[in-house]
């Protein structure tokens, strides 16, 4: 049982058969349409955002599993901050606003891949990125929030009681 494995960063719910993946599978055989349509349905939720996919083409029966990454934490941010790149001058200048139950949801999302038996360093992973972003968590500095972090100030949101 012969099997080839193709990666590829794809836009959430916008793949093609073109370029990257139409060159990649078409040599082997597989019905490209169909493998595009599935990567669409289950990277719609990524809408917008750059999606790793890896696609395992068994090549004698011509069948496909399609297996979707996660989009970096600072794409995640971006989408929850409803802005399309971090600011220039981080610190200085702030783009956005997250809440912190999305730095949560964003930590979880994050932790499916790197899979930590605890979410604080996930979630001050998160909270950095927004400070490298410009963007601030419940409208204060992400500086702050990982202070208020270490001090305990969120028990119940990192499950750190």
């Amino acid at each position: 049982m012969a099997k080839q494995t193709i990666r590829v960063v794809i836009s959430g719910g916008a793949a093609t058969g073109g370029p990257p993946l139409g060159p990649a599978l078409g040599p082997l055989g597989v019905n490209v349409l169909s493998v595009v349509t599935k990567i669409n349905e289950i990277t719609s939720e990524y809408a917008g955002m750059k999606v790793p996919v890896k696609v395992v083409v068994d090549t004698e029966t011509k069948g496909f599993e399609v297996e979707i990454g996660i989009p970096t934490a600072a794409a995640l941010v971006a989408r929850e901050a409803g802005i399309e790149k971090g600011s220039p001058e981080p610190g200085r200048e702030f783009v956005g606003n997250v809440r912190f139950e999305q730095v949560m949801k964003i930590a979880k999302m994050v932790n499916q891949k790197i899979e930590l038996q605890e979410l604080k360093p996930v979630i001050l992973q998160v909270v950095g990125t927004c400070r490298s972003m410009g963007v601030t968590v419940d409208g204060k500095p992400p500086g702050e929030v990982s202070q208020l972090i270490a001090e305990g100030a969120y028990p119940e949101q990192t499950g750190l009681e």
